[in-house]
């Protein structure tokens, strides 16, 4: 059971070109978003669609995967863990970030 724990799973869209970052220490760096998207039938029995948004955060050898290989629009399956972070903005006020950090990329479309 210890394995199912904080454990994301994902298929969707790459909505943006992937940012690549290289650290000091070489280390690679890649933030994207992912588009997942569910249909379903509302109360009257209309067709609805509804599309969610997901940041990732992928480092070292799956960062450089994707900046070889992601580009918008590509189809992926992911996994990986959900996080959250905070930060001061430059306005002095805390903001909350939620992502999902990759462990495994799997690239779906041609």
């Amino acid at each position: 059971m210890n394995a199912m724990k904080n454990r994301v799973q994902l298929i969707g869209n790459v909505g943006n070109d992937p940012e690549i970052k290289t650290l000091e220490s070489g280390k690679k760096l890649a933030h994207l978003t992912i588009a997942t998207n569910d249909v379903y039938r509302n109360d009257k029995g209309d067709k609805v669609e509804q599309t969610e948004w997901h940041r990732v955060t992928a480092w070292g050898k799956t960062a450089e995967i994707i900046e070889k290989f992601v580009v918008k629009g590509k189809e992926v399956a992911i996994d990986g863990k959900l996080t959250h972070r905070s930060y001061d903005d430059k306005n002095g006020e805390k903001r909350y970030i939620t992502e999902v950090v990759v462990n495994e990329i799997l690239l779906l479309s041609k």
